[in-house]
């Protein structure tokens, strides 16, 4: 399983607005809504966000990975964000986050929703690819980025 297979163009956002946890969880949810893979925003969102409660997705060295399967999502779906300031997430780390991977997926989708969370988290643990996401300006940037991670 590769990124490209539920990443779309339509969900990637190189200079989120947000500055707060809450309002980074509703840009990256409204990038979900993009793609057309989602049933119910304020479902998924409700649900997400229901999740980080239960522990920070913030995994540490800038990355979190809120994710959630929910009846408001159609099928696998992610979205990336990043943000240059740096956002306060509660990361593992305690530092500011950069760089988001949101993924949904629908509550049946046991197997592929775990095999794509690990895809995520390896990707965003290679130094490689975290470095050249942190330093992207433009959306074909991470694109290019997310491309090179299937070859």
């Amino acid at each position: 399983m590769y990124i490209k297979d539920f990443l779309s163009k339509k969900a990637i956002e190189p200079k989120l607005k947000a500055r707060t946890k809450e309002e980074v969880l509703e840009e990256l949810t409204s990038l979900l809504e993009k793609t057309g893979k989602l049933r119910d925003k304020k479902e998924f969102l409700k649900v997400i966000e229901e999740r980080e409660e239960l522990g920070s997705t913030g995994i540490g060295y800038n990355v979190a990975i809120p994710h959630a399967r929910s009846s408001g999502i159609k099928s696998l779906v992610g979205a990336i964000g990043i943000s240059k300031k740096g956002i306060d997430f509660d990361a593992l780390d305690k530092e500011p986050v950069h760089l988001f991977f949101i993924l949904g997926a629908p509550k049946d989708a046991a197997g592929n929703y775990l095999k794509a969370l690990a895809t995520v988290s390896r990707f965003l643990r290679h130094r490689k690819y975290h470095q050249s996401l942190l330093e992207a300006e433009t959306l074909e940037n991470i694109l290019e980025i997310v491309q090179k991670e299937a070859i």
